[in-house]
Parts: C-alpha cells; structure tokens; sequence
C-alpha cells in the first residue's frame, strides 16, 4: 500500500473506531478484574466524568447506558464507512497503524519532555497522582484509560465543539478556529489532572508538560484521527510510567 493511500485509509472511521476497540475491552476487562482494589472506584477521570453524567440523565445504570452508547455509535460510524467502502477492510493497516502509534508515543515522549526542559528548566518524571500508590495492573488501565477516554472527551468533542464555536460565534477561519480550539482544549486538558480526590498537586512543570501534550495529541488528531491519537497517547503514558 502506498503511503498516501495509508494515511488516507487509516483516518477512516472503520479503521480509526475498530483500531480503538482493543483498548475498550482491555481497560474494561482490567477494570473488572481490579474491582476490588482501591475500593473498587479508581478509574480514568475521563471516564468517571462521562460515566456521571449518565448516571445523572438516567439513574442508577447509567454506567451500562454510556457503555452501550459508546458501542453502539462506534458500530454505527463502522458500519456507515464499510457500506461507503464497499466493504472493504486490509489487516496490514491496522499493523502498521500500531507500528506508526508506538513511534509517535516514543516521538512525543522526548519532544514533550525537551520543550518542557526548555521552558521551564530541569524535568522530573511525573508522579501521576491517581498512580502514585497503585500497582502496576492499575497503572497499565489507567493509561489504557487515559488513551481511550481523554481523547474523546478532550479532542473528538471538546477540540470540535471548540473549533465549532470559534466559527460559528467568533467568525473565525476553519485554520484560526482549529489553532485557538488546540490551545485552549490543550489548557483545560491539562487543568483536568489536578481536579478531584486522585489530581495531582499543581506544579507549574507538570502543567505545562501537559499542556504541551495536550496541543501535541490536538495535532494528532486533527492530522491523523482518533485511533492512532487514542493510542499514541495510551501508549505514551504506558512508556512514561516504564521509563
């Protein structure tokens, strides 16, 4: 497959929703599997905030209603594309999406890291607070967590609603619109980490790290799609917790 036949293909929805799918049912099936520890309550704040405001709308199972929402709209946009396609799906893509997710994670990773160094001096790995006492299975759904649900909150619907808006009531242009969503999608990303019972304590290094990867994973995505952002971001949070 050729190069621009790859990187058109692969922001598709029935490459981009399905190539998401595992990191669903592996953060899912580790959260069940790790119920019992921590109360049974720690999950991604991502999905805790989605998980909410379900419950608030529908009561005491809202937790399933999200779930089965999530399912049934990634079929929905599978589904619409494949009929558009004529059906079509190659297992090589999926591969080299992967391949192309692992060297964006490792990318970022050292391009993150030496902005930071360079604005604000010395970095020190992050203590991710909600990690910070967790094992490592807790750490592994959590970054799983991280890439599956912060990225559709804080890029498929923050990013766009944003970039909407700055159009539609600022009059902006579609590339001033997009700029201005990054920034201050990235900044609000970035404010989420200290927020709750498991935030991390404010330190202006780790805001602007984050911050930083939020404007980096808001290019992605407007570049590239939701299932390589979903897991270069999974997969970069995996190698900071490693390394």
């Amino acid at each position: 497959m050729k190069a621009k036949s790859y990187f058109a293909v692969s922001r598709a929805p029935r490459y981009s929703v399905l190539f998401a799918l595992p990191l669903l049912i592996a953060y899912e099936a580790l959260a069940a599997g790790l119920s019992g520890v921590h109360g049974g309550t720690l999950r991604n704040g991502a999905d805790v905030m989605f998980r909410s405001m379900f419950t608030a709308v529908v009561g005491r199972n809202g937790s399933l209603v999200f779930i089965a929402v999530v399912i049934l709209v990634g079929i929905w946009f599978v589904s619409r594309d494949l009929k558009r396609s004529g059906g079509s799906l190659q297992p090589p893509v999926f591969l080299a999406m992967f391949f192309e997710s692992v060297i964006l994670a490792l990318a970022f990773g050292i391009v993150v890291s030496t902005l930071t160094v360079h604005i604000l001096g010395a970095m020190h790995l992050l203590a991710i607070g909600e990690m910070a006492e967790a094992g490592w299975a807790t750490r592994l759904m959590l970054s799983l967590g991280a890439g599956l649900y912060e990225e559709l909150f804080f890029r498929v619907l923050l990013v766009s609603a944003l970039a909407a808006g700055a159009r539609a009531w600022l009059g902006l242009s579609t590339r001033m619109a997009a700029v201005l969503a990054t920034v201050v999608g990235a900044v609000i990303f970035s404010a989420f980490h200290y927020v709750g019972p498991y935030g991390d304590p404010f330190q202006l290094q780790s805001f602007a790290f984050r911050t930083i990867s939020g404007v980096a994973f808001s290019a992605l995505y407007l570049a590239r799609g939701f299932g390589i952002t979903a897991w270069t971001h999974a997969l970069y949070d995996v190698f900071l917790l490693l390394f």
